[in-house]
């Protein structure tokens, strides 16, 4: 139990970084979008979307097949993004 709770409580911490970094990103990204700087369009996405989305779904669900899911890497998770 206490190696996925050490798991846990690294990817949770990571996530909680990653999740910061997104967050001040996605505000950088609006405000330069309203000051027209920068467009974004749905076109570009739709094909990056349809190129990408399968192959990053496919090893999405390979990730979570390998991940323990136990009560000790929740618990881990909790803690490593609450307190990381």
């Amino acid at each position: 139990m206490a190696i996925p709770l050490i798991l846990g409580l690294i990817v949770g911490f990571f996530i909680k970084k990653s999740l910061k970094k997104a967050l001040i990103l996605g505000l950088i990204v609006a405000v330069v979008t309203y000051f027209g700087i920068f467009s974004l369009s749905l076109g570009g996405l739709n094909d990056i979307i349809t190129q990408y989305g399968p192959m990053s779904v496919h090893f999405v669900v390979l990730l979570l097949g390998m991940l323990p899911l136990s009560a000790g890497l929740i618990i881990g998770l909790a803690i490593g993004f609450l307190f990381g």
